[in-house]
């Protein structure tokens, strides 16, 4: 991973000179829960000017990240940064949270970020992260590697939903916010009141502590839909007033 990343950015730094203002690692890679099989390497640029000429310039570097199996990079000027924070709320506030500069100037230390319309962004992706779970399901009923790839691959998301659920309900400060998987679900899981042993059965999965033969697909998944469903509705509910 580290051999990857120095050469990532060296090819960033030699294609883009003084455009490039920051090379930022963030998710699971920064937060300390990268998992090899299952994470992905997110990295984040910001470039003083993004016209054509400077992207394309960027463009055999992204490809050849691409050809690693990584995701291309986020780009953003250091303006453009500031200005969509409001809108990436929860995106901003969790690479805040847990990044690491490969290259240049932190960018998120002083980076504020709008909290007003948190709680709608919130129910928003909750529900929308809900919907593609019933949509990708509808592909693969009865085909069990196929469902718990589904729960493994979205497990992170919904996590990371569900942080930003006990932020929305005030149950946490950011300060005291937990970070690790577990520990989120089941703070969610104690203040909803809800049966979160499916998410555990499936970061057991992921993490290699169990193997899909050995669980029951199918009950894991009616669980696992369960508990999102009831955490969505149950934080539309508390948010109301």
């Amino acid at each position: 991973m580290e051999k990857e990343l120095k050469e990532f950015v060296d090819k960033l730094k030699a294609a883009a000179s003084t455009n490039l203002k920051s090379v930022v690692l963030y998710g699971s890679a920064a937060s300390g829960e990268f998992h090899p099989k299952h994470s992905d390497l997110n990295v984040l640029c910001v470039l003083e000017t993004l016209d054509p000429p400077a992207l394309a310039a960027l463009s055999p570097a992204a490809t050849w990240w691409a050809r690693k199996s990584h995701p291309a990079p986020l780009i953003f000027s250091l303006e453009e940064l500031r200005r969509a924070s409001d809108v990436f709320a929860l995106e901003f506030f969790d690479i805040k949270a847990h990044h690491r500069i490969l290259w240049g100037q932190d960018a998120f230390a002083s980076l504020e970020i709008p909290m007003g319309l948190h709680r709608v962004q919130v129910e928003r992706e909750l529900r929308t992260n809900l919907l593609k779970l019933r949509q990708h399901y509808l592909a693969a009923p009865g085909d069990n590697k196929a469902v718990c790839g589904l729960m493994t691959e979205s497990v992170s998301s919904f996590a990371s939903l569900f942080r930003h659920a006990l932020l929305a309900l005030g149950k946490c400060t950011p300060e005291r916010l937990p970070h690790r998987k577990r520990e989120i679900i089941g703070s969610l899981a104690e203040l909803l009141d809800f049966d979160a042993s499916a998410f555990y059965t499936v970061l057991d999965i992921r993490e290699g502590k169990l193997t899909p033969g050995q669980v029951d697909v199918p009950s894991t998944f009616r669980l696992y839909l369960q508990c999102v469903d009831r955490v969505t509705n149950d934080v539309d509910e508390k948010l109301k007033d």
